[in-house]
């Protein structure tokens, strides 16, 4: 898994970072990302940025430096897409990764939790129904009820094109409600 050319940092283990963190560290990315090929790429770039790192900017805690860059650049190769799914909705705080799938459908044992998964859930139903019907039922039946496009396509008589659009709308006033939530629950 090491990447070809890598050289040896004063400080630094590579090879040793490889072996203790390389499994985790690609099992992190790859259930954050939607291919391997999208995961590999991070992967390298994570192992080339290491070998990079300069004498000037020592690593004191090398796994989390690891997974630190892994996340800026899982939330860079986002950034870079247009929102399709829910899966789309990752943002990064100071503290680590919020992915708002994980908050919506999670079994939170802690009180203060489950209260910011109440208002999320009540904010995204909310924004649901704001949504014209046909959007609505799209972004329904696609993401919540997990049937493909051509499965819905078969039932309602509508082309799987028309089903995207309406999807990638109902997406996209999704986002914008949630990010406004998110932003404010974090300035407060």
């Amino acid at each position: 898994m090491l990447a070809v050319g890598v050289r040896e940092q004063p400080g630094v283990d590579i090879i040793q970072a490889v072996q203790d963190y390389g499994n985790r560290l690609f099992s992190f990315i790859r259930s954050r990302v939607k291919s391997e090929e999208d995961a590999q790429d991070i992967l390298q770039d994570v192992w080339f940025r290491l070998s990079n790192v300069s004498e000037a900017e020592p690593i004191e805690q090398v796994g989390s430096w690891l997974f630190t860059v892994a996340r800026n650049r899982i939330t860079d190769l986002y950034r870079k897409q247009k929102p399709t799914s829910l899966d789309d909705f990752v943002y990064e705080d100071e503290d680590g990764e919020i992915n708002y799938k994980d908050i919506l459908l999670s079994d939170f044992k802690d009180p203060e939790d489950e209260e910011l998964k109440r208002v999320f859930w009540d904010e995204f139903v909310k924004a649901l129904d704001e949504l014209p019907k046909e959007q609505k039922d799209a972004f329904v039946q696609n993401e919540l009820e997990d049937k493909t496009f051509r499965e819905i396509a078969e039932k309602s008589g509508e082309s799987i094109k028309t089903l995207i659009s309406r999807k990638r709308y109902a997406v996209l006033h999704l986002r914008k409600k949630l990010d406004s939530l998110y932003t404010e629950l974090l300035t407060h």
